[in-house]
C-alpha cells in the first residue's frame, strides 16, 4: 500500500509499469537501454470522493486517458531506478492535490481608505490627461 495522506492510501499492484527508450540525447547508452518509464493507474480503483476524483481530472488534463487511467511518463534521469521513483512521486503529487479542498472565497467589502485612495488616483490620472488634451492656437 502507498500511503498519499494519513487517511488515504493506493494499492501498489493497481500501478502498472512498462519501461520504454528514452528520446533525446544520450549517446549510446539510449539505444540499447530502456530507461523510461510509463506508469499508469486506473484513477477509478482509487476509491477517490466525487468532488477530489473531479478535481483530480482537472489537474491531470491530457495525463488522464478517456478510460480515466492516468498515465504518467518519466525520463529525467539515465537511471531506470530514479526514473521510477520520479514517476510514482509525481502520481503521489497528483493524487494529493486533489484531495485538497479548496477554500471558499467569502467577498469583503472595501475600506473606505482604499476606496478614498482608487478615487483620488482615477482623478490624478484624468487630470493629467485633461492637461496632454490642451490645444495651443497659433494666432
Amino acid at each position: 500500500m502507498i500511503r498519499i495522506t494519513d487517511s488515504f492510501v493506493i494499492d501498489e499492484r493497481d500501478i502498472s509499469e512498462t519501461f520504454i527508450r528514452a528520446s533525446g540525447p544520450g549517446g549510446q547508452n539510449v539505444n540499447k537501454v530502456s530507461t523510461a518509464v510509463e506508469l499508469r493507474y486506473d484513477a477509478t480503483k482509487a476509491g477517490l470522493p466525487d468532488d477530489a476524483f473531479a478535481r483530480l481530472e482537472t489537474l491531470a488534463g491530457r495525463l488522464m486517458t478517456q478510460d480515466r487511467i492516468l498515465v504518467i511518463q518519466a525520463q529525467e534521469t539515465r537511471s531506470q531506478e530514479r526514473n521510477r521513483a520520479a514517476a510514482l512521486q509525481r502520481l503521489i503529487d497528483l493524487l494529493r492535490k486533489s484531495l485538497i479542498r479548496p477554500k471558499k472565497r467569502r467577498p469583503t467589502k472595501a475600506t473606505y481608505s482604499s476606496q478614498m485612495k482608487r478615487l483620488a488616483g482615477k482623478q490624478k490620472d484624468s487630470r493629467t490627461k485633461k492637461l496632454r488634451n490642451k490645444r495651443i492656437s497659433m494666432d
